[in-house]
């Protein structure tokens, strides 16, 4: 079990629990539901492997319920979005961010991090690039900004990364150059994030930053895409 992502959803009064489970197959995602952390009820396996990065929305769209993952494809290895009418039977497979190719920061593959986090312009993400080097990999922190009501529908995407590894304890472990986060907290007030990483794959870490600045950022450093994705 590895890289749980906890969608709190209202309507179930429960916590949806995607995370990646490894077979001979390779990793699939999985899934449960628990609403207090002791007994759980397992979905079992919901997307063949091989896939990975994957979380709930925290509630239905046009009457179903939507998740981002990351299959790996002839396509590559960028991130999709699947609807189910019971969180069991998925369909309706289509990218919604793909990653780019060359020298970006983001090139060749994406994943989610965190959960989306809804706000009044659109569904928030936060997604983690992978720029292979000589030295190996750099795992880096992307924005983009989806549609409320058609969340494949991509609306902004950040061109620059907003966070990378540069403390010491995120550039030298078990992996080096990575953060990875796949949690967050919203407080109170709306606005303010607490996002909780993995640094260097040998330690956890906690930044935290504003909703509301986010935002802005991409209105600065985004062009509006307004792409739909490509079903498969």
């Amino acid at each position: 079990m590895e890289d749980p992502r906890i969608t709190y959803v209202p309507e179930l009064k429960q916590f949806a629990v995607a995370y990646t489970s490894f077979a001979r197959g390779g990793p699939g995602v999985s899934l449960a539901l628990t609403s207090d952390f002791v007994t759980f009820d397992r979905y079992g396996v919901i997307m063949p492997p091989e896939d990975k990065d994957a979380a709930l929305f925290p509630r239905k769209i046009n009457g179903k319920w939507a998740m981002i993952h990351r299959p790996m494809t002839a396509l590559g290895a960028h991130m999709w979005i699947s609807y189910s009418p019971d969180l069991r039977h998925w369909g309706d497979h289509t990218v919604m961010l793909e990653a780019r190719k060359g020298g970006w920061w983001d090139a060749n593959k994406i994943g989610l991090c965190s959960p989306p986090i809804e706000t009044v312009k659109g569904w928030l993400v936060i997604y983690h690039g992978v720029r292979t080097t000589a030295s190996g990999s750099i795992y880096r922190l992307g924005l983009a900004l989806f549609d409320l009501d058609r969340p494949e529908v991509c609306l902004q995407r950040g061109d620059a990364w907003i966070f990378g590894p540069e403390a010491p304890y995120e550039r030298n472990g078990d992996v080096k150059d990575v953060v990875f986060p796949c949690g967050q907290v919203i407080e109170d007030d709306g606005d303010t994030i607490r996002l909780y990483y993995g640094a260097a794959d040998s330690y956890m870490a906690m930044a935290t930053g504003s909703i509301r600045k986010l935002l802005s950022w991409l209105d600065t450093n985004a062009p509006n895409t307004l792409s739909d994705g490509i079903e498969s």
